[in-house]
């Protein structure tokens, strides 16, 4: 079976606090499998970056070490004291620090846990983050592995026992797969699993081999992997061809493509949807009602749009004016650390949600519509996923506003009741525009000129939208465009990838400010 991206566990997701996906997020997660392998309460714990990384400059910043914290701490991120996790941390005896090394890594987002538990267990793991909250745990105490979160997985650690891994498949045949590796002559076996680990099949592996140290780990993906069926689609045109087949718009593509993906019925994949869409919904309420947080550089202004069209200053009943206030909204809740969804990364999770509300209620679009909309904009990320994937940090923002806006254009062609076919040129023209787009953040904050970047990303879609439905030719076909997306990323410098270290980042402004905002959170500190 195709290892695919799933739209809950790799585009609409995941549920978490700002600011960064690939910060927050794939750090949380990852601290939080550590924490079953662990399999004690932590006493110590110091996590360290490769100095020529791109977390080395800013990982606290970017939220790396709430996340990391979090994840070791056993809160889940819709816990309000995840926003406090040095005075829990404090509280609980547990020490918790953050350091910059050098080490060899294999990507740019690389981070290592060496965790000491309160038993004197001692533990070093190696992970990676992907972007949009994906992430990959690579080593353990030495060891390859493959951990993604997605999996209740047995990791068997010097196991003494020549069996083979076809063996091992045919004795476990409920295991969706076998991995092993070696170490100074040491072997481990991974077993992954799709459903809770029974005690039947613990005392199977007891009695099939000898090994130190059986751990289980228990999945973070909202979805379980393993449970996926073949679909009767899998390239863009391929997909294309079978919307027209089928008479299918690109909405109920996406919701069988879920069911295909997770092996759950329409009826809970949709449920699923809605209340990703809730959170969505509540956090632009969040943020228009007002939203206050200590670190970040802008203040509210999300309720701006509404009093200056009141007193006539800007276009009066303008679907613009909602789109930015609701834009706006999702970015400050997510800056104000309030629940927010990536979507497909924090950077980017005003776009869709901001432009969706602005449209429904501009057309009276039911609910259920709305949910469709999400469908098809969730399948549109799910192929971007499949190229570059949602990382800044490799590819710079045309990975986030451009996924966002290419995903939120082929929605609004649903909402406006279009083709499939109308919608994958919406998504095309709509990343076209966003082709080279950088990642420049003002004070390593996600805040600015990421705002601008989502609201503009948000217009984009909306026109890009109104020409595919309107007949305007797309001309690249979508797979082309996700294609140079990747090609022109490789001629980006990494300055201008999240690292704070060109673009908007490095001005004269910009330096004074970050300048401020240490003297701030030192007198926090302090």
């Amino acid at each position: 079976m195709e290892n695919r991206p799933g739209i809950f566990n790799d585009v609409i997701g995941p549920i978490m606090r700002g600011p960064s996906s690939s910060h927050t997020a794939a750090s949380w997660r990852a601290a939080k499998i550590s924490m079953n392998i662990l399999n004690e309460p932590l006493k110590k714990a110091v996590i360290d970056f490769d100095k020529d990384g791109a977390w080395a400059p800013n990982y606290r910043e970017q939220g790396t070490t709430i996340g990391i914290d979090g994840g070791l701490l056993g809160l889940n991120m819709a816990d309000d004291r995840i926003k406090n996790t040095e005075q829990i941390a404090s509280e609980r005896g547990i020490s918790i620090t953050y350091e910059v090394t050098s080490y060899p890594t294999n990507h740019v987002n690389t981070f290592r846990l060496a965790l000491e538990g309160t038993l004197g267990k001692q533990i070093l793991v190696t992970a990676i983050s992907i972007g949009g909250g994906s992430f990959e745990i690579q080593e353990l105490n030495g060891f390859e592995v493959h951990i993604n979160g997605g999996f209740y997985e047995v990791i068997l650690m010097n196991v003494n026992s020549n069996i083979s891994l076809d063996d091992l498949q045919s004795s476990f045949p409920e295991c969706k797969s076998v991995f092993e590796s070696f170490k100074d002559g040491k072997r481990l076996i991974n077993l992954k699993f799709s459903e809770e680990i029974s005690n039947d099949i613990i005392d199977r592996i007891k009695s099939s081999f000898n090994f130190d140290e059986l751990i289980i780990t228990t999945p973070v993906l909202p979805i379980i992997m393993g449970n996926e069926t073949d679909l009767p689609f899998s390239t863009i045109d391929s997909l294309l061809e079978y919307a027209e087949k089928q008479r299918l718009d690109l909405g109920e593509l996406g919701l069988l493509y879920e069911q295909h993906q997770s092996g759950l019925n329409s009826k809970e994949v949709i449920n699923k949807m809605e209340q990703v869409v809730g959170i969505i919904e509540d956090s632009i309420t969040t943020g228009l009602k007002g939203t206050t947080y200590e670190d970040r550089l802008l203040p509210q202004q999300s309720h701006l749009i509404a009093k200056a069209e009141k007193k006539k200053k800007i276009l009066e009943n303008s679907i613009i004016n909602s789109i930015i206030s609701n834009v706006s909204a999702v970015m400050e809740s997510k800056s104000a650390m309030e629940v927010v969804v990536a979507n497909p990364t924090a950077g980017s999770c005003g776009v869709v949600g901001g432009v969706f509300r602005a449209v429904a209620d501009d057309i009276k679009a039911t609910h259920n519509e709305l949910i469709q909309a999400y469908f098809a904009a969730g399948i549109i990320g799910v192929y971007f996923a499949k190229g570059p994937g949602f990382s800044a940090e490799e590819h710079g923002c045309q990975v986030e506003c451009g996924a966002s806006a290419g995903m939120a254009a082929a929605g609004i062609v649903q909402l406006f009741g279009g083709t499939a076919k109308q919608a994958i040129d919406a998504a095309s023209m709509a990343i076209q525009n966003m082709i080279g787009l950088v990642c420049d953040p003002i004070a390593d904050r996600v805040e600015a000129p990421c705002l601008g970047k989502n609201v503009s990303a948000a217009v984009n879609a909306l026109s890009s939208a109104t020409m595919a439905c309107s007949g305007y030719n797309a001309l690249i076909p979508l797979n082309e465009v996700i294609e140079t997306v990747s090609s022109v990323s490789l001629q980006m410098p990494t300055c201008v990838k999240c690292t704070g270290k060109g673009g908007l980042a490095v001005t004269k402004t910009a330096c004074a400010l970050k300048e401020q905002m240490k003297l701030k959170t030192v007198k926090n500190y302090s």
